[in-house]
């Protein structure tokens, strides 16, 4: 059975209501975490490119992306956990794994379905909380989110209000 059912959640997939890219991210992370998001992304066999700049790179260690000098240009992990599906990875603190993902990818059951096992398997991998708002939205306002102690993905809004 899914996590959560289109019917009951598909405001929180709606980007007139969330913003095309809502917020994703790993709260109290470490560069240890970062590394692990790394070998889940290659052990998967999860398409990715590594950017800095507009240059194409080979993937680095996670202490090589997060101690670049705050000037350098701004490094990017794009990656496909399946086709259609794209998360995008910043590299904005070492304590936080942020990415955005794409709503217009993920409509109906099957976008429901491809973003929670996106977010479980980081969770699962890291063993913690994988939060998501709306585009630009507060953290004190979570909508939904994998939960490492229920190991599975819940709504922490009511998906009725817009």
């Amino acid at each position: 059975m899914p996590d959560l059912l289109w019917d009951e959640v598909k405001n929180f997939f709606n980007p007139d209501l969330m913003g095309a890219l809502p917020d994703v991210f790993v709260p109290d992370a470490s560069v240890a975490d970062w590394q692990a998001l790394f070998h889940l992304i290659q052990a998967r066999n999860w398409q990715w490119q590594y950017s800095e700049g507009s240059t194409d790179l080979p993937l680095p260690s996670a202490a090589a992306v997060l101690g670049r000098p705050a000037d350098s240009e701004i490094a990017e992990l794009r990656v496909w956990p399946k086709s259609g599906v794209l998360a995008i990875f910043r590299f904005m603190s070492v304590d936080e794994i942020d990415f955005d993902v794409d709503l217009r990818e993920l409509q109906g059951q099957p976008g429901v379905d491809a973003l929670c096992s996106l977010l479980a398997r980081i969770g699962r991998e890291l063993g913690k909380p994988v939060m998501m708002t709306s585009e630009g939205g507060s953290q004190a306002h979570l909508v939904l989110g994998f939960e490492a102690v229920l190991d599975r993905v819940v709504t922490l809004a009511d998906p009725s209000l817009d």
